[in-house]
């Protein structure tokens, strides 16, 4: 693999796409019970959230606002943009928010910090596509 995709921490070989993808399955997961899991398998307990629209902390937290998202927008989903970008414990990528008709009126980018065993930290989330409310 590239240094893009996985660094060394600590013995232990962190896949930034691979975080990437879980952090995506956690976002789509619509079911209570299912997104709990995913959201354990993606982020540490103590994880934190901030984008320009929630401050989170911690599993519930980030579940909370998970489930906002898809009371906001049914039926929509969230998929990655381009590549996956890493360096150290550090990705940064872009995603879009699809409609079921599939316009995507939401897009964002964010940088994540990752644990040595590769679920998130933290992130820092931007929006750069929001519809007018």
């Amino acid at each position: 693999m590239s240094q893009h995709e996985q660094y060394s921490t600590a013995g232990q070989a962190i896949d930034h796409s691979a975080a990437a993808a879980r952090y995506i399955e956690a976002w789509n997961a619509t079911e209570e019970g299912g997104r709990a899991k995913a959201v354990a398998a993606a982020f540490t307990e103590d994880a934190t959230y901030t984008d320009p629209l929630a401050d989170v902390a911690g599993h519930e937290g980030l579940a909370a606002a998970i489930a906002g998202a898809h009371q906001q927008f049914p039926g929509f989903v969230f998929r990655l943009l381009g590549a996956v970008d890493g360096h150290h414990d550090i990705a940064r990528f872009g995603w879009e928010l699809v409609a079921p008709d599939g316009s995507a009126p939401v897009a964002g980018f964010d940088v994540v910090r990752l644990a040595a065993d590769g679920r998130i930290r933290s992130v820092l989330g931007f929006l750069d596509r929001v519809p007018a409310m």
